[in-house]
């Protein structure tokens, strides 16, 4: 039977530890200077090397190399016997099926007894986190105490459930997740020498998919180079259940603008080619943190094609950082209670419409969108008018205003709202899910006044063709050009008088326009 590529592949030496140098240069200068401790903790996330390290730890300190720098040398005769399974003396358990504290006992008496071969009897205990809290007692006193030929590795991935009182007692090296390129370039230096034929972007695909586990990465290799003689993009996609890098983007293309109909089709598509809705929402996440890091000047720590890269640095453009981290969470709980629901793509489908909802593109039915009650209209305020310093003071009304051109009809547009949102979205949903955002005000000037709740979305409003596009609708919804002018609402509104709408637009004007407030009582 052919050995798997992770056992055929497993370090021999110690340069042939992938991502962890920290702990590599630790034990190997303890090895040099013959002060290994007799206590050793080895925690991190799967598949980053703990018990590949653990064996050439127990190897150097048995090796009989006279010059302890080059230990292990694996051509004497213990080096060998480790490499071919054969020392008695390196005794591995796994905690996980000797959990009772009568495993820990029996271990006890026997490891009194002198090394057979070597000069250290090594124990590596792996997954040590699963023994039960009478056997973390019973092992205590023998790590505090133990023979002199005696040896302890404790390999953990949760080493949280582990007592203080034995984490105290050993030398502690935490192992880190492996970088993508690092993973990417070991698989590529396999490949080669197994003559595995794989197109490079899939190399990547893999890499990012073992999350940082280089034993992950390897066995996905090895499962794909059994598939087919050659690896492509498709078949790695098709294999490992995940969905192309397109998918992605048009799902949350459909996000960012609003469209229901165009990010259910996504999802549905991807689930009908086979792919994994959980490992969809995967995916969504791990794009949206690759934003999030756009956004707050880290590029160098995005590891995706260039041409995602792209599309990365326009979105962080599109989206600021709170809704970000809004649709983060969103799909972040969407992929922590997908077991609740017999329908698998339903926590995917749910988190995609709250999405829409959390970002202001409301979703809503035809139905609904008819009978949706007219824009909040601003209760006239007969004492106050508004001016503007250097032009003659005008009243405005809060639906409508008779433009000064002659012969214009009276503008009805807060009316028509929904109306004109329906004709932008024909032309460009993008335009539509930022109007979303929005509240219309009024008219001032002959200027429909638009009111948004922040700087960033107000700044789209004002970029590309959406001032054009919206201008357009209304044109011809209601007959008439109408230019568009976005202030930002929600700012202070203390100097604001009494029985003012703070949401309004006379309070717009004064606030955000430099109007300037003169009440009946003033013209007297």
């Amino acid at each position: 039977m052919t050995q798997v590529l992770y056992l055929k592949w497993r370090p021999g030496d110690w340069s042939e530890v992938i991502g962890q140098d920290h702990i590599i240069t630790t034990l190997k200068n303890a090895i040099r200077q013959d002060r290994v401790s007799h206590a050793q903790l080895f925690s991190g996330p799967r598949g980053t090397g703990k018990t590949s390290s653990a064996r050439l730890l127990a190897k150097a300190v048995n090796c009989l190399a006279e010059d302890l720098a080059v230990r292990p040398c694996n051509e004497c005769a213990h080096c060998q016997a480790v490499n071919k399974g054969e020392f008695l003396d390196l005794i591995e358990i796994d905690a996980a099926s000797n959990t009772s504290v009568d495993d820990v006992r029996d271990l006890r008496e026997k490891i009194n007894f002198s090394p057979n071969q070597g000069r250290y009897k090594v124990y590596i205990i792996d997954e040590v986190h699963m023994l039960s809290k009478p056997a973390f007692n019973a092992l205590l006193k023998t790590l505090e105490e133990p023979p002199p030929h005696a040896m302890f590795i404790l390999a953990t991935t949760e080493v949280h459930k582990i007592p203080i009182t034995v984490i105290s007692r050993c030398q502690r090296h935490d192992f880190r997740r492996i970088a993508v390129p690092e993973i990417v370039k070991q698989l590529e230096k396999m490949a080669g020498a197994e003559e595995i034929n794989v197109e490079k972007d899939v190399l990547g695909l893999i890499a990012r998919q073992a999350t940082g586990s280089l034993r992950d990465a390897i066995s996905i290799l090895d499962q794909l180079s059994s598939a087919e003689q050659k690896i492509t993009t498709d078949l790695a996609h098709q294999v490992l259940g995940t969905s192309p890098d397109q998918a992605v983007l048009d799902f949350v293309d459909a996000i960012l603008q609003g469209d229901p109909a165009g990010g259910l089709n996504t999802l549905h598509d991807s689930a009908e080619r086979g792919n994994d809705p959980a490992q969809f929402t995967r995916q969504v996440i791990a794009y949206f943190r690759n934003v999030l890091l756009m956004l707050m000047e880290n590029p160098d720590r995005i590891d995706v094609p260039s041409n995602v890269f792209s599309v990365i640095e326009k979105h962080s453009r599109e989206i600021d950082i709170k809704d970000l981290l809004d649709l983060i969470r969103i799909f972040n709980t969407a992929i922590n209670d997908r077991g609740g629901s017999w329908q698998p793509t339903l926590p995917l489908e749910m988190a995609f419409l709250e999405a829409l909802e959390a970002i202001g593109n409301t979703v809503s039915s035809p139905a609904k969108k008819s009978a949706a009650e007219k824009p909040k209209q601003e209760k006239p305020v007969k004492q106050v008018k508004a001016k503007t310093p250097k032009k003659p003071t005008t009243q405005p009304t809060d639906t409508e205003e008779k433009p000064s051109d002659p012969g214009q009809k009276p503008l009805t547009v807060l009316q028509q709202w929904n109306d004109i949102l329906d004709r932008v979205r024909e032309v460009s949903p993008a335009t539509q899910g930022i109007l979303n955002s929005c509240k219309p005000l009024g008219i001032k000037d002959n200027k429909l006044v638009l009111s948004f709740r922040s700087d960033a979305i107000k700044g789209k409003m004002e970029n590309g063709d959406h001032p054009q596009i919206c201008q357009d609708a209304i044109e011809k919804v209601i007959g008439v050009k109408l230019p568009i002018l976005c202030i930002v609402g929600g700012k202070d509104q203390s100097d604001l008088p009494e029985g003012v709408d703070p949401d309004g637009l006379v309070a717009a004007v004064v606030r955000d326009l430099g109007g300037t407030y003169v009440s009946d009582q003033d013209e007297e």
